[in-house]
């Protein structure tokens, strides 16, 4: 029965008490081989070794020890300076690296001057010994001399001689007293002094973090949210991987201190300048910006990097770590319910810059185009400007949605048209409007060239989600396309036209559009806005398209902004806007106004205005007009309106119909149904209540005009 195991067990049943004995061989089962001891004490070994407890207990050790020696070499460094005119050496070097001449010769006048007086101590050092030992001699002869003159004086106060000697003694007791104490705390002082200056190196040490960044604590490797001081700045360009710019820093002096300005707070961040050394370029330190960040322990996010005027000088603003994260204030629009817009002279309260300060932007005679991906608050950054424009009660609004999810729904009372969906005939709609508005800018500059001093309403079209007009695949019965970007597309040839004269006669175009490339979003449309935004957008040509090349050398970067974590951030490249000098964009954290201040905002300007009958489509039937009726319609509910007003809603109401009308056409019509125009206030108006009676009455006899 070798190899097998015996068993040997009693089997006992409720029904048979008897125990019976069985025996059982169960054959043997394979075991793995011991593990040596050698094999475990090293495991054992690794594991103490690699043990949290155990590294970070180590790492304590060597930290603290080299602190002792990194603060013997500061302090050994401090003494040298102080003892030579090395620092003046560095300043010079540094000054000559940064290609600062000026500098650098004053430096070295300096350090010629303190070496000069060094030479003057030491020669007065060769005198020293004998004129110390004459002041010596001098002051113990006096010394003693007046001892023994006070010695005397007790002598004959007390007429006793031996007083005389009485205060030399008292100096000779007080002298062997402190010998005595000094031999005391001498030995002590031996045994102790050696620690406390390797104490106060260690303290040297630690306060100066002088120790390699393994050995240091996980908080200060990290270095996430730690205050920007010039040495972070230094060490984060060193270590950027220019090796130009690297060995420029190990040979300056002063370890590159003087390529800084002074770092200033600039808002929920610092701003400082950086002053490069011959042979590094502005766009390698751009081309870094992550690892640039990263050095100085922040996401790529908080830095921006941006060209100032002065030559071969960077801008870093540096934000606090998670300070982009926080929101921003409400908008005064929302806060403020007596402001007031103006075209001409305002700015519109659009957010703040990365400063803290206001942003605001001049719309006056400006063409826009704010572009992004979707989703990233483009629409509401479009309508907060348009809610201030609505301010300005001579301000008028065609509005085409193509997006049509209600965004400029309060609109409805203030714009003339409002068109909203996002299907082939809305973009037909909003084509025609366009096309409406080229008429419009034509019939002002013709009024323009007989009197240049005339002036008009400003006219704003908005076309949102601009990218379904251009990609409408549609033909009119002409074979003409409305989207597309050939010479015969009409939503591109329009958009042109109005970019080239429109702001001459304050004909305006707004449009949003997303995720831009050449096809939803020509070349020369873009180049037409003179005002241009672009939020988050997915690649650096993207950017481009968005804001310019000029813009985009010059440091402005949407296409680093994060998608969904950086809703409403702007980059804007425009004149209208305050840009620091030599920037060629700024970046506006935009207020967000929600429907509900939206709709508070739309009726505060509808007050100020009359009442406006909006048009929610262009009417393109080939049926014979009724002018009295149509208007009637445009009238709406004001009591009055102007002749010039009236002619401008009847083109938005049918171009073909009434674009080529005059002031002579419509009072033609008029007097012929006795509603003819009046003055008021010296300027010529048509009177609602007029219309609808004539209306009325043409009605009962059955009588209709024709368009002429």
């Amino acid at each position: 029965m070798d190899g097998n195991v015996v068993h040997l067990h009693k089997d006992t049943t409720p029904t048979d008490p008897s125990a019976v004995t069985t025996l059982t061989v169960v054959p043997d089962l394979p075991t793995a081989p011991p593990v040596p001891l050698w094999v475990r004490s090293g495991r054992a070994i690794k594991n103490a070794v690699t043990h949290d407890k155990t590294t970070t207990t180590a790492r304590a050790i060597a930290r603290h020890s080299l602190y002792v020696a990194g603060g013997a070499r500061i302090v050994g460094r401090r003494a040298w300076d102080g003892r030579t005119a090395a620092r003046y050496e560095r300043y010079m070097r540094t000054a000559e690296a940064a290609g600062n001449f000026e500098a650098a010769a004053e430096w070295e006048e300096r350090g010629q001057r303190y070496r000069e007086a060094r030479h003057r101590r030491r020669m007065d050092l060769l005198h020293s010994p004998v004129d110390a030992a004459k002041g010596a001699a001098v002051t113990t002869g006096m010394g003693i001399g007046g001892l023994v003159l006070l010695g005397i004086a007790m002598a004959v106060a007390t007429k006793d001689a031996a007083d005389v000697v009485t205060p030399l003694m008292a100096v000779i007791k007080f002298i062997n007293l402190l010998i005595t104490i000094v031999r005391v705390v001498w030995g002590p002082a031996l045994t102790i002094g050696p620690f406390l200056a390797l104490l106060a190196l260690w303290s040297v040490g630690a306060h100066q973090q002088a120790a390699p960044q393994w050995a240091l604590p996980a908080r200060a490797r990290s270095g996430e949210g730690e205050p920007i001081t010039p040495s972070i700045v230094v060490k984060a360009l060193r270590d950027l991987g220019i090796p130009p710019l690297r060995k420029a820093i190990q040979e300056m002096g002063d370890a590159g201190a003087s390529m800084l300005s002074p770092i200033v707070i600039a808002g929920c961040g610092v701003e400082v300048d950086v002053t490069l050394p011959s042979g590094v370029s502005t766009n390698e330190v751009q081309g870094k910006r992550r690892k640039l960040a990263e050095n100085l322990g922040r996401h790529e996010h908080e830095v921006f990097i941006t060209i100032p005027t002065a030559a071969r000088t960077v801008r870093l603003w540096i934000a606090d770590s998670g300070a982009l994260d926080e929101p921003i204030g409400p908008s005064p629009l929302v806060t403020d319910e007596t402001l007031t817009a103006n075209y001409k002279t305002g700015k519109a309260p659009w957010g703040q810059d990365l400063r803290g300060d206001a942003a605001a932007l001049s719309l006056y005679q400006r063409h826009l185009l704010i572009t992004g991906l979707s989703n990233q608050g483009k629409t509401a950054a479009l309508r907060s400007l348009a809610l201030w424009l609505a301010l300005d009660k001579s301000v008028q609004f065609w509005i085409a949605d193509l997006k049509g999810a209600g965004d400029w729904k309060y609109f409805n009372g203030i714009a003339d048209i409002l068109i909203q969906g996002p299907t082939d005939d809305h973009v037909i709609q909003a084509t025609e409007m366009v096309e409406a508005m080229v008429e419009e800018m034509n019939r002002r500059l013709e009024v323009r060239r007989t009197n240049p001093d005339a002036e008009f309403p400003p006219l704003i079209g908005i076309v949102d989600e601009a990218q379904v007009a251009f990609m409408c695949p549609v033909k009119d019965k002409d074979k003409r396309p409305y989207g597309g970007s050939s010479q015969t597309s009409r939503y591109f040839m329009a958009v042109r036209k109005i970019n080239n004269q429109g702001r001459a006669v304050d004909v305006l175009l707004y449009q949003g559009t997303q995720d831009p490339t050449d096809q939803n979003l020509p070349k020369l449309v873009r180049e037409g806005a003179h005002t241009r935004a672009s939020l988050v957008v997915g690649t650096e040509s993207q950017a481009r398209m968005a804001l310019g090349d000029k813009a985009v050398n010059g440091g402005a970067a949407p296409h680093l902004l994060r998608q969904g974590l950086d809703k409403g951030t702007l980059v804007v490249a425009s004149d209208g806007i305050e840009i620091p000098a030599g920037q060629a964009s700024i970046t506006v954290r935009t207020h967000f106004i929600n429907d509900d201040e939206a709709a508070v905002i739309a009726e505060r300007a509808k007050a100020m205005r009359n009442g406006i009958t909006t048009a929610h489509a262009i009417e393109r039937d080939d049926e014979e007009r009724d002018p009295l009726a149509d208007i009637a319609a445009v009238l709406g509910d004001a009591e009055r309106v102007l002749t010039a007003d009236v002619l401008k809603r009847l083109t938005v109401l049918n171009a073909d119909a009434y674009g080529k009308w005059t002031n002579g056409d419509l009072k033609r019509v008029l007097e012929a149904h006795g509603a003819e125009p009046y003055k008021s206030d010296g300027r010529m108006v048509v009177a609602r209540d007029r219309v609808q009676r004539a209306l009325a009455e043409r009605d009962t006899d059955g009588s209709v005009s024709d368009a002429g």
